[in-house]
């Protein structure tokens, strides 16, 4: 699968589904430990319990290295991982005072 910036990827094991803000570097893009597919899955595959923590809407994540930024459009149950490594959340910037 390539992933570049504006794919949209779904979840095969729970409602999640992603789009991709920034890509560099090689891996593959997982949640709840099954790799994420440009199309719905006819069928829902069992996640691994030790990646089920869940993905929040609106929410932007990347991985230790900024490599990647995914913006989840669908919260589901899974956690979302490229290459292995948790994608954590991304910290909101604050935006100057205007008064």
């Amino acid at each position: 699968m390539e992933i570049k910036p504006g794919s949209r990827f779904k979840s095969a094991v729970c409602d999640a589904e992603v789009m991709v803000v920034k890509a560099g570097g090689e891996g593959e893009l997982t949640c709840g430990g099954v790799p994420m597919v440009a199309e719905a899955p006819a069928e829902r595959a069992d996640g691994e319990a030790s990646q089920m923590h869940g993905c929040v809407i609106g929410k932007r994540y990347i991985n230790q290295a900024e490599s990647i930024e995914i913006l989840c459009i669908k919260s589901g149950d899974g956690s979302l991982y490229f290459g292995g490594e948790e994608l954590m959340t991304k910290d909101t910037k604050k935006l100057p005072s205007t008064d």
